[in-house]
């Protein structure tokens, strides 16, 4: 008995003889309409993707967070809705339509998938949601890509009149490929609201001649960084006990380190860069 891997299109395999009706109806679940899937097994993100853009009838091209994810970008919810650039109207639950404009070297086939491009890709993300976000999703397909912001910029200056082209284009101003999480942005966004000038991403740090330290973000000629920790530097005792001493090499080197976790006040964060700045001046 023959078993498909992978979605298809249920029409499509009757006609073809690969399977019988009440075979597509025991032993297949149906994704969106009319495309299925082995029905004991859990769809994967790339899998859901591909089922979406056969239930556009191979018609819509991948785009979005979706064609972020395909690109490599992270911090992509696996259960985010597939987002497709097509005509259709009235898409199914877990499937999102954009009826943009998309010039034909716009959209590649990645792994036989029709996918915007990274550029276009990030001319779509910065464009949507809050001004916070579209950086937080640009940044993680940059670090990810080797998307540049001037492809971006001239991408934007083709599609004139689109919306959201200004927040774009203030998204490209503040964007940066060595945010490695949306909470890195967040903090980056926040230090540079409070006032503060620009600071560096991933500055390298030489410890003792054997080993390099990465500081999320900075200012070098001050030796004070700013780095978000997540739940995972406490809960992995391994990783804790490294950061212990990484903290206390760093400092004997003369680095102050301001270290936010989840739940810190923003106030709270400007009021200690701040104090901590002051006090690396006065040095």
């Amino acid at each position: 008995m023959v078993r498909i891997e992978g979605p298809f299109i249920g029409a499509e395999a009757i006609d073809s003889g690969l399977l019988r009706k009440h075979q597509l109806r025991s032993q297949y679940s149906a994704l969106f309409p009319g495309v299925y899937l082995s029905a004991d097994l859990e769809p994967t993100f790339d899998q859901r993707a591909e089922a979406a853009w056969l239930w556009s009838r191979r018609n819509g091209v991948i785009g979005g967070l979706t064609a972020a994810r395909l690109h490599g970008a992270k911090w992509v919810d696996d259960v985010a809705p597939v987002e497709l650039i097509w005509s259709n109207g009235r898409p199914p639950p877990g499937i999102k339509v954009f009826k943009d404009r998309l010039g034909a070297a716009e959209h590649i086939l990645r792994d036989g998938l029709t996918v915007t491009t990274v550029t276009r890709t990030a001319f779509d993300l910065g464009r949507r949601g809050r001004l916070g976000q579209a950086v937080a999703r640009i940044d993680a397909l940059a670090n990810a890509t080797d998307v540049s912001t001037v492809a971006i910029a001239e991408l934007a200056d083709s599609h004139r009149g689109s919306r959201g082209i200004r927040q774009l284009r203030s998204a490209l101003a503040l964007c940066d490929a060595g945010a490695q999480s949306p909470r890195e942005t967040w903090l980056r966004l926040l230090v540079m609201r409070a006032g503060f000038p620009r600071p560096q991403t991933q500055i390298p740090v030489v410890v003792y001649g054997r080993r390099t330290y990465y500081l999320d973000m900075g200012w070098t000629e001050l030796m004070l960084a700013v780095e978000y920790d997540g739940d995972h530097h406490r809960a992995d005792a391994v990783q804790f006990a490294k950061d212990i001493t990484r903290l206390e090499e760093l400092a004997a080197m003369g680095w102050t380190i301001i270290r936010v976790v989840a739940g810190t006040p923003p106030g709270e964060v400007v009021a200690r860069v701040r104090r901590a700045w002051e006090a690396s001046k006065a040095r």
